[in-house]
């Protein structure tokens, strides 16, 4: 019997035209079904990071996960996975419970000890901290000398950097934000300078590169069918292309 992972997805190699249409059309679904897009998602982004290192028997921390697709993932695939996730809402959203392991705690500051994690992991959560380079120290303090470090983030200047209320986010985020609510009638979720902070390509190469605590094993556009890491090469091109930045790290010794 085909598991449901197989079922699911499928072959799908990455980078793969295949891979990304099927990863776009559950982002359209994202407001309906929620959990479909965030179960895909969360397939792919273990399938990315087991290119690295193996999961099974690991200890794998999650970063402001929500409502824990990720750290289901990696449990499934035999990793000992801990979700810490700073609003207890997004641990119930879409009407779930709580995954095991899940703690609710803040990212600039996690309760664990240092170097404890064989993989700390962050799937778009950068762009909703305002310091996001404090909140990447203390990703690196917890993950062990040699260990794996995966975040990737949505770029400002992405089509979808103003998330529910893109691409209007182009002609200001405030006008983008009314024009939200105006057009369905309820309150945006996230509100730039308090949930959601522009942050962007080439400033974010630059810190993470100028970094003595880890090494870049990989920049790449997390989502595209074709040559990932071409797009975050190209200076001012890469802020609207890329999408979505996925940045492999290794924790130096």
């Amino acid at each position: 019997m085909k598991n449901d992972r197989t079922t699911t997805l499928g072959p799908l190699r990455d980078p793969s035209f295949r891979r990304s249409a099927a990863l776009f059309r559950a982002f359209l679904r994202e407001q309906h079904d929620p959990d479909h897009c965030y179960s895909l998602l969360a397939r792919d982004a273990a399938d990315q990071v087991e290119r690295y290192v193996p999961l099974r028997d690991r200890v794998v921390v999650d970063v402001g996960g929500g409502s824990g697709h990720f750290a289901e993932e990696f449990r499934r695939r035999g990793a000992d996975s801990y979700l810490f996730e700073p609003d207890p809402r997004e641990l119930t959203a879409g009407g779930r419970r709580p995954t095991a392991g899940a703690v609710v705690a803040d990212g600039y500051l996690l309760p664990l000890t240092d170097g404890v994690a064989d993989v700390c992991f962050s799937s778009n959560v950068l762009e909703h901290v305002a310091d996001p380079q404090t909140f990447l120290s203390e990703m690196v303090r917890v993950t062990r000398p040699g260990g794996l470090i995966y975040v990737s983030f949505t770029n400002w200047y992405s089509p979808w950097g103003g998330h529910e209320w893109a691409p209007w986010h182009y002609l200001g985020a405030e006008r983008a934000r009314r024009r939200y609510e105006r057009r369905t009638g309820r309150p945006a979720k996230h509100t730039v300078g308090e949930n959601l902070f522009p942050i962007h390509i080439g400033t974010t190469l630059r810190q993470v590169r100028s970094r003595t605590d880890v090494s870049v094993v990989s920049a790449r556009a997390r989502y595209w069918p074709l040559l990932p890491t071409l797009a975050p090469k190209i200076p001012v091109l890469r802020e609207f292309t890329t999408w979505n930045l996925l940045l492999i790290l290794r924790r130096c010794p």
